[in-house]
């Protein structure tokens, strides 16, 4: 199984699964398909990557236990949803699980092909910003408790003055943290070691 950004397609409608990889390879997008939930289930790997087009209704599991299945093992894969019938609370619920669109059956392939563009983009985005923050984490691992809680104090906006008279250091001993600190979490500047440790939370 390839971990190459992928158009996940599931759908148990054999012609409509077939002609909608072809449409995605025909724009020289990678496809796998699928044609139950549980085969999808069986293959999917959190490090894979690219996006999900899927049916709302299939025998069994329907679309809807299939997306609340992925959340539930940390599977991000930004979500279009297909449905042969109109059917607004089901929309509305696969909108509030995370899905980024919803699209009836028969679709335009032109605005398909958009929409799974986009959800592609997304994945790769969510993916990149995951890697930075584990990127992160693995920094903080790094930092001795005197140094984390020096960190807390100087993102939270407190001057030298203030970090050594809570922590009961002095000023001099505060510099050498956070000299230590922008070493260790390799940030250029002040704001650079804020924003890297407020974007990790």
């Amino acid at each position: 199984m390839t971990h190459e950004p992928t158009v996940h397609v599931v759908d148990d409608d054999d012609a409509v699964r077939k002609a909608m990889c072809m449409l995605f390879r025909a724009d020289g997008l990678l496809t796998a398909d699928y044609a139950a939930p549980d085969e999808f289930l069986d293959a999917v790997e959190t490090s894979m990557t690219g996006c999900i087009v899927l049916d709302i209704r299939m025998p069994g599991m329907d679309g809807l236990d299939l997306q609340q299945r992925l959340q539930d093992r940390e599977i991000t894969m930004p979500v279009i949803f297909l449905t042969g019938h109109a059917d607004v609370p089901k929309a509305v619920r696969a909108m509030k699980q995370g899905a980024i669109d919803f699209l009836e059956k028969p679709f335009d392939d032109e605005h398909l092909l958009i929409r799974v563009q986009y959800a592609l983009a997304k994945g790769a985005l969510q993916k990149h910003r995951k890697a930075e923050r584990d990127l992160m984490a693995q920094r903080l691992e790094q930092l001795t408790p005197r140094e984390r809680e020096a960190l807390n104090l100087i993102v939270a906006g407190r001057t030298n003055k203030e970090v050594a008279e809570q922590l009961h250091i002095s000023a001099r001993t505060v510099e050498v943290h956070r000299a230590r600190l922008m070493k260790k979490l390799e940030a250029e500047s002040l704001s650079d070691l804020v924003r890297m440790v407020l974007g990790s939370a």
